[in-house]
C-alpha cells in the first residue's frame, strides 16, 4: 500500500499559497470576486485530472471547481460523501506571498522579515511549543500565508489521490468541491448542491486537530433607517428632526454587554458595524448573533421594541428596522443527522486524536450547504493564526488532516457493513 506523502501536500501548499486569492466584497457581483481565485480552481481542476478523478469541472455559475471520484465498492449501500475547501482568503495583503519553509522547527522565535523586523515569537504564540521537530510553513511577515483555506485544499487532493493509488482499498462515491468568496460569505450561498450526489459533507475550514463544528451562530443584519428633517438652525424651532441624535438613542438603548467583546462560547450578541449619520437622514447597520434560535429571535425583538418606542417619541413614524436573515446555526439541522458527527469522530479516535467539539463563533460554506440539504459539519486543517502575517502550517498537520479524510471515507464503508453509530449528538 502506498502511503501519503508529506513532501507532496508541502510542495502543493507552497504552490497554492503564493496564488494570490484575496476576496473582494466590493465586487460582489462577479464570480468569482477576483481573478485569482479562477486561477486556483482552474489550477485544481488539472491537478484532478491528473490525480485521476472520474470527472473534474469548474462551475462557472457556482465559481467551483468540482471533483468525483466514484465508488469502487459493490456495496450499493455506501452513501456518496464529500468535502469542501475555500479558495479565497481573509481582507488582508496577498500580493506576491513569498512561503517559507522551516524543516524541523527548535520552538525558537523566527524571523520572518530582517528588514522590517518581523517576529513569530513563541512568547506571542504560545501554541507554536507543540510544533517543535516539525516542518513549519510561514510567510515572510509582509502577507499572510493563505492556511485558511489552502490547508484544506491540498488535504483533501492529498486524499484522492491516496484512493486513486491504492484501488484496493474501498470506498464509496467521493466528491470534492472548491468554491469562492466564504470569506465575504458568498461561497456556500452559490454552491450547487446538483453538483454533490451525496448523504453528507464536510468543510475542513480552520482548527486544530481532533476538533469539530457541528454549531454556529444564527444570524442576521438588521438595517435601521432613520428620516430626519433638516432646516437651518436659525429657524429650527420645533421644526428641525435631527436624525443623528435619534440614531444615538436608538444606540444607547441596545445591552451593553452583549457584544462581541464581552461575550464567548455559546454566548451571543449584536454589533453595529456600520452608522451613516447625516442630519436629515441616518442608517445603522447591525448583526445579530446567538446559537439559541429562541435567544436570537429575542435580540431581533428587542430591537424592532427599541425602535417602535422611538418612534412613540416622534411627532410621526421615522425610523424603520429591516432585517436580512443571513445563516442558521448548523445544529438545527445536523442533530437530526447524527451519524456524519459520530463517524467522524469515530475517524478522529481512529487516528488518535482527542476530540474536541467546539462551538463556531461565526459561519462557514456548511451552513448555507446545509440549508441546501446536505447536512456538512467542519472538521479541521491544521494551521493556527489565521488572516495575518502569522498565519503558518507544518507539513505534518497537513499530512493528518489528509489522514483525516482518508480514515473518514474508510470508516464510512466500515460502518455501512457492520452498523451505523445514529446516537443522538447529546449522548456521545
Amino acid at each position: 500500500m502506498k502511503e501519503l506523502e508529506k513532501k507532496y501536500l508541502e510542495e502543493l501548499f507552497v504552490e497554492y499559497a503564493k496564488v494570490n486569492t484575496r476576496s473582494d466584497a466590493t465586487n460582489k457581483q462577479n464570480i468569482p470576486t477576483t481573478p485569482g481565485q479562477k486561477v486556483l480552481a482552474k489550477k485544481i481542476v488539472a491537478k484532478l485530472k491528473q490525480i485521476g478523478v472520474d470527472d473534474a469541472y469548474y462551475n462557472e455559475a457556482s465559481g467551483f471547481a468540482i471533483g468525483y471520484l466514484a465508488s469502487n465498492s459493490s456495496d450499493k449501500a455506501i452513501t456518496g460523501v464529500g468535502f469542501i475547501a475555500h479558495l479565497d482568503t481573509a481582507d488582508y495583503p496577498a500580493e506576491n506571498i513569498s512561503p517559507k519553509v522551516h524543516p524541523n522547527y527548535a520552538g525558537q522565535p523566527l524571523t520572518l522579515n530582517s528588514d522590517k523586523n518581523i517576529v513569530l515569537d513563541p512568547k506571542d504564540f504560545p501554541q507554536l511549543k507543540q510544533l517543535v521537530g516539525q516542518t513549519l510553513i510561514t510567510s515572510d511577515g509582509t502577507t499572510l500565508l493563505g492556511t485558511d483555506d489552502k490547508a484544506g485544499i491540498v488535504a483533501i487532493l492529498g486524499a484522492l489521490k491516496y484512493f486513486k493509488e491504492n484501488p484496493e482499498v474501498e470506498h464509496g462515491d467521493i466528491y470534492v468541491g472548491f468554491g469562492p468568496d466564504e470569506e465575504i460569505g458568498l461561497g456556500g450561498k452559490r454552491f450547487l448542491a446538483t453538483d454533490f450526489d451525496v448523504e453528507f459533507a464536510y468543510t475542513l475550514d480552520n482548527g486544530q486537530a481532533g476538533e469539530l463544528q457541528y454549531e454556529t451562530f444564527n444570524a442576521s443584519q438588521a438595517t435601521i433607517e432613520i428620516e430626519g428633517t433638516a432646516v437651518h438652525p436659525g429657524n429650527a424651532y420645533k421644526t428641525l428632526v435631527n436624525a443623528v441624535l435619534i440614531a444615538q438613542d436608538i444606540l444607547n438603548e441596545l445591552p451593553k454587554d452583549e457584544v462581541p467583546e464581552k461575550t464567548k462560547e455559546r454566548e451571543g450578541f449584536i454589533l453595529v458595524t456600520k452608522a451613516d449619520l447625516q442630519l436629515d437622514r441616518a442608517t445603522l447597520e447591525l448583526i445579530i448573533r446567538d446559537f439559541d434560535q429562541i435567544k436570537f429571535r429575542q435580540k431581533e425583538e428587542l430591537i424592532q421594541k427599541i425602535v417602535a418606542q422611538c418612534n412613540a417619541k416622534l411627532d410621526r413614524p421615522r425610523v424603520k428596522v429591516t432585517f436580512e436573515q443571513q445563516y442558521e446555526n448548523i445544529a438545527n439541522t445536523i442533530t437530526k443527522h447524527p451519524y456524519v458527527v459520530n463517524l467522524a469522530l469515530a475517524a478522529y479516535k481512529k487516528l488518535g486524536l482527542t476530540p474536541k467539539i467546539v462551538p463556531f463563533r461565526g459561519g462557514t460554506d456548511g451552513n448555507f450547504i446545509t440549508q441546501k440539504g446536505i447536512p456538512t459539519p467542519n472538521l479541521f486543517n491544521g494551521g493556527g493564526n489565521y488572516h495575518g502575517r502569522y498565519e503558518y502550517v507544518t507539513s505534518e498537520q497537513l499530512l493528518l488532516t489528509a489522514n483525516t479524510v482518508v480514515t473518514i471515507v474508510k470508516e464510512h464503508v466500515r460502518q455501512t457493513k457492520s452498523g451505523r453509530d445514529e446516537r443522538a449528538l447529546d449522548n456521545i
